[in-house]
C-alpha cells in the first residue's frame, strides 16, 4: 500500500506515469474520443472525470514550461463555447502552476498529437470537447 496517493490512479496509470520522460504527453480523453483507434497504449478509467483524473495526478508530476505544456481542441466552426470544461480544468490546475495557459488546436492537429501521446487515458468524462494532452516535465 502506498501513502499519499490518490486511489483515483489505477496502478497502471501510476505505472504509466512513472515510465513517462521529460517532454512526453498523456492525453486525459473523454469518453467520446476515439482512442482506441487512434493510441496504442490505452488506459481505461471509466466512471471517473478528467477533473477528478487531473486533480489526482498534478501532485506527481511537473508540466513542462518550457513549452505550451496543456492543449486542448479547438471548437468546430458554429460551436458555441461556453467555456464551463476549461474553467473547471484550469480550477484544478492553478494550485500546481503559476500560470495555466491551455492552448486550443485544431482537430486533425489534436489527432495527429494524440498518435503520438505516450498513453491516453479515456475517461467517462462526457462535457464536449473535454479532452486535454499534458506535456510532462522535470519532475524536481
Amino acid at each position: 500500500m502506498l501513502k499519499n496517493i490518490s486511489p483515483l490512479l489505477s496502478p497502471t496509470l501510476l505505472k504509466t506515469l512513472a515510465e513517462m520522460g521529460h517532454g512526453d504527453e498523456i492525453l486525459l480523453a473523454d469518453a467520446h474520443f476515439p482512442a482506441h483507434s487512434l493510441g496504442a497504449r490505452v488506459i481505461r478509467a471509466d466512471g471517473l472525470s478528467v477533473s477528478q483524473l487531473l486533480g489526482a495526478m498534478m501532485p506527481l508530476i511537473d508540466l513542462d514550461d518550457r513549452v505550451e505544456p496543456l492543449v486542448m481542441m479547438a471548437f468546430d466552426a458554429g460551436w458555441v463555447d461556453e467555456g464551463h470544461v476549461q474553467l473547471r480544468y484550469s480550477e484544478v490546475l492553478y494550485p500546481f502552476c503559476d500560470e495555466v495557459r491551455i492552448t486550443r488546436i485544431d482537430r486533425e492537429a489534436f489527432y495527429a498529437r494524440a498518435r503520438q501521446a505516450y498513453a491516453i487515458v479515456l475517461t467517462g468524462e462526457t462535457a464536449a470537447y473535454g479532452n486535454l494532452i499534458l506535456r510532462k516535465g522535470v519532475t524536481l
